[in-house]
């Protein structure tokens, strides 16, 4: 009966064409309906009919997304079929499914290694393939001794697809490496072509990650730079010795004339560019070398091919650390290139640009990159401002020596129409304000205007940089020649366009605009540094006769005008910082607001503004974004240990409270903390209030202790008797300062200091010592393993060293044999079996990387190294002053 239900499901069932068909017509209920039928025919005794709706569901979870983790086991079963066809379905569906938590996986070692070792090459070939793409350390360990066996194979096919595997084999089990590292670096001297380029494809990828370890083979790898004529295993081959020169400063000597050969004969323009940059990144001390190379280089910056043109800008950017003089010669190309259509070219050329940046060269750059930004799209008129900002700001301003240019260039970038950079320049400009001091008459110039330009302000992306533009005019007002105008600015209608935390932070500019210029019309009598009145003196007027009575009642005038519409607007912080000010005000109106006035009045109203003038005098500085991870920890600060105690003792406080007419809680969690908590202060009341006489209860008593204990982490009582009382010494940090009620004038008392002219602005760096100091993080396991590297490489020089290996090798075992010895005693007292004496072999898995478990195999390859030299790092006597091989 099974057997006649397999036939007729083979018989009317769908193949892989007829659901594409179907699929196209587009019918909904098609997909499902298809699922059902692939669900019934996978179940089929019949192994082609299962092949088949397995071919079905593989298609489906490529390109529709269809799950078919369900079906792992089914796939097994296709791949033991005899049929080709059927294996080859298998394969695919086991690779496109597969993973390392794949329950069956186990079940296909057998028929991996029964494929793996068929007459078929073809069958080898799927279970090759099958192994590099869902290897597994088990299956790797597994089946090792058929790989190495491949790896011989006579034929040409099934040896190619074995190099391959060999790198999932060494990623997956490490001590494979011991096994076939040998026999891999043997197919080096093979003559087939395809063969060979296997080999140095899986060496190129091997030398990425630890070249020293196959500096023994640097021999065998310029045999095959010299003779082969395999444009793309010359190019592998140019890639392991632009590693191996890193390491090993002499292979450059060796290998330069061999390169600049292939550059001046070669017609491929792949082989060509990766010889160039094996020269720029490696070679770059060859002079000769490096010539051809930007010789060559030239020659794609001027190709129509933008594909080339990309190419010789990366070239140039690999070289222009070391090397700048190759970028200048070639500056007339690259500044070309930033009009070029192709957006990565030109990016490529503002980056080359850039690196090109210096103190002597940085206006006439900037300048000619602001001109792209104005005729440039928006994305890369961006990029343009984004690359100048970082460059500029780069240690702290390191290349800028005119700051009063830089600040007038950043005021020339908010007016460039595709501007949305307005948070980086907004940043840059107080920064500089707060770290240079000879800046500041020039920053509030740029700043006033910024505001004065009403453009400006219908753009959001330039709200930071308005914002910034009026702190630093308030913050700075007294290098202003025209507070009015600045408030005037501050005040106009079209703010209303603006955000409320930047209206915020203009009204209290603002603010900070009035106390000046009060100050300064209440001063008028005694003698100031002001550069207001500096300049005034100079030329024969009074310093009464810069802020006069009059522009005093205006600018009061205005401001009061201004504010009154935003008292009653509904952001409280607008409405907060304009009620402040016009309550100052109202305090000082009727006190200037009249020609003549007593002596006492006037006494009063220059007190008032004298004080506020104190406020704002303190000096702001720049603060280092690690300032807060350099303040010390609390000593004794146990944190978790403290909660837990909290915990213990306060229990009763902290349960849910119940409603009494229902079954749930009556008050959400934050209710809950915040009616514990008011609890708490309560009791801490009534334990205060208690008379001495009576015996606090235990929970109050322990909470008392830990109060004492961690009294630094409590807010204060309302009676300081029980501050003291439960806090014993008075660690509490809020007591230090005073109510705000009780803050005089005296504690403001640290005058901002005036601008000194310098011949060279200073900055205020706050970079030394601001980063935190770590440590490279190194595995334990790598440091071992780099010495064993050594070791190995070295060869007899490097006795002590092995010795040490080996003396800290053998105790790390014994510490883990009395450990494991420990957990045995643990595991049979507690009546667990030991696995110290199992019958299963414990095999032990590392993470060590597959390139440094070849060692006993290149200690081995002594033929590989010149006679006498133990290394290609440390020659001999006689080797000395000779080349490195012959």
């Amino acid at each position: 009966m099974a057997s006649s239900n397999s036939l007729m499901d083979n018989l009317f069932q769908r193949s892989l064409e007829d659901l594409i068909k179907g699929l196209r017509l587009g019918e909904s209920f098609f997909l499902s309906k298809s699922l059902e039928d692939i669900r019934r025919e996978i179940k089929s005794t019949d192994l082609s009919t299962k092949s088949i709706a397995l071919q079905k569901l593989t298609y489906l979870a490529a390109l529709h997304g269809v799950d078919m983790s369900w079906a792992a086991f089914h796939a097994v079963e296709v791949v033991s079929s005899s049929r080709f066809s059927d294996k080859r379905i298998g394969y695919h569906a086991i690779t496109q499914s597969f993973n390392d938590q794949t329950p069956v996986l186990l079940l296909i070692t057998n028929q991996l290694r029964k494929d793996l070792n068929s007459s078929n090459e073809h069958e080898v070939s799927l279970a090759l393939e099958c192994l590099s793409r869902i290897g597994t350390d088990d299956l790797a360990r597994d089946l090792t001794s058929e790989v190495f066996t491949l790896l011989g194979s006579s034929k040409a096919l099934v040896k190619k697809k074995a190099i391959g595997v060999v790198l999932r084999v060494f990623d997956k089990y490490h001590d494979a490496v011991k096994v076939c590292f040998k026999r891999l670096v043997e197919n080096l001297e093979s003559s087939d072509p395809q063969i060979l380029s296997a080999v140095v494809g899986v060496f190129c990828e091997l030398t990425t990650k630890d070249p020293r370890s196959y500096l023994p083979l640097a021999p065998e790898f310029y045999k095959i730079l010299v003779d082969s004529r395999n444009n793309w295993d010359l190019i592998k081959v140019l890639k392991i010795f632009a590693k191996l020169a890193l390491v090993e400063p002499r292979l450059a000597k060796k290998v330069a004339d061999p390169i600049c050969e292939l550059m001046r004969r070669t017609v491929g323009k792949s082989l060509l560019f990766e010889c160039i940059r094996t020269v720029v990144s490696s070679l770059s001390d060859q002079e000769t070398a490096l010539k051809l190379a930007v010789a060559k280089i030239r020659e794609f910056l001027v190709d129509d091919d933008r594909n080339l043109k990309y190419l010789g800008l990366h070239a140039l950017s690999i070289v222009a650390p070391k090397h700048l003089w190759a970028v200048l010669e070639n500056k007339e190309a690259v500044v070309k290139a930033l009009s070029d259509e192709d957006p990565n070219v030109k990016l490529e050329a503002l980056h080359l640009l850039m690196s090109m940046v210096n103190e002597d060269n940085v206006s006439e750059i900037s300048r000619i990159l602001m001109n792209y930004a104005i005729k440039s799209d928006p994305l890369f008129c961006n990029e343009i401002i984004a690359s100048i900002l970082l460059a500029c700001s780069r240690n702290s301003y390191e290349i800028i020596v005119d700051f009063d240019w830089y600040l007038s260039l950043l005021g020339e970038m908010a007016r460039i129409p595709h501007c949305q950079r307005g948070q980086e320049i907004g940043h840059q400009l107080i920064d500089i304000g707060t770290r240079v001091k000879d800046a500041r008459l020039e920053l509030v110039r740029v700043s006033r205007a910024l505001l004065i330009d009403p453009a400006l302000l219908g753009n959001q992306f330039l709200h930071p940089i308005l914002s910034a533009a009026a702190w630093a005019s308030g913050e700075f007002v007294e290098f202003s020649k025209t507070p009015y105008e600045i408030a005037e600015a501050l005040l106009q209608p079209r703010t209303s366009l603006l955000a409320p935390s930047v209206r915020a932070i203009y009204i209290h500019s603002t603010f900070k605009v009035l106390v000046f210029s009060l100050g300064v019309y209440f001063s008028a009598q005694e003698p100031t540094s002001s550069p207001l009145f500096e300049e005034s003196a100079s030329s024969g007027s009074s310093p009464v006769n810069g802020i006069t009575y009059k522009s005093i009642s205006s600018l009061v005038n205005i401001i009061e005008l201004g504010l009154c519409s935003l008292s009653g607007t509904l952001d409280v912080e607008v409405q907060e910082r304009a009620k402040n000010v016009l309550g100052f005000i109202g305090m000082i109106k009727h006190k200037i607001a009249e020609k003549v006035t007593t002596q006492e009045s006037e006494t009063e109203a220059s007190r008032a503004v004298a004080f506020m003038e104190d406020v704002f005098s303190e000096e702001l500085g720049p603060v280092t974004s690690t300032a807060q991870e350099k303040v010390p920890l609390p000593h004794g600060l146990e944190l978790k240990e403290s909660l837990e105690d909290l915990q213990e003792i306060c229990g009763e406080f902290l349960k849910p409270v119940v409603d009494s007419n229902s079954n749930s809680n009556s008050f959400s969690s934050s209710e809950n903390i915040s009616f514990s908590v008011a609890k708490l202060r309560i009791s801490d009341q009534e334990e205060a209030s208690s008379s001495s006489s009576s015996h606090p209860p235990e929970s109050a008593s322990l909470l008392a202790e830990h109060r004492k204990r961690h009294g630094l982490y409590y807010l204060s009582s309302q009676k300081s008797d029980d501050h003291n009382d439960s806090n014993g010494d008075n660690n509490n940090t809020l007591n230090e300062y005073p109510p705000a009620n009780e803050i005089s004038a005296d504690s403001f008392n640290n005058k901002k200091k005036r601008n000194q002219s310098k011949p060279r602005p200073v900055v205020v760096k706050l970079d030394e010592g601001d980063e935190l100091k770590t440590k490279p993080n190194v595995s334990s396991n790598d440091e071992p393993l780099s010495l064993a590297i050594q070791t190995a490489l070295m060869g007899k020089g490097k006795e002590k060293e092995r010795e040490k290996y080996n003396h800290e090798r053998d105790l790390d075992s014994r510490i883990k044999g009395r450990s494991s010895g420990r957990e045995n005693k643990t595991k049979k007292k507690n009546g667990e079996k030991s696995t110290l004496h199992s019958t299963k072999p414990m095999v032990e898995k590392t993470t060590l990387s597959p390139l440094h478990m070849g060692l006993a195999a290149l200690a081995s390859m002594s033929r590989l190294l010149p006679p006498g030299q133990e290394s290609l790092g440390e020659p001999s006597l006689e080797q000395k002053g000779k080349p490195m091989w012959s």
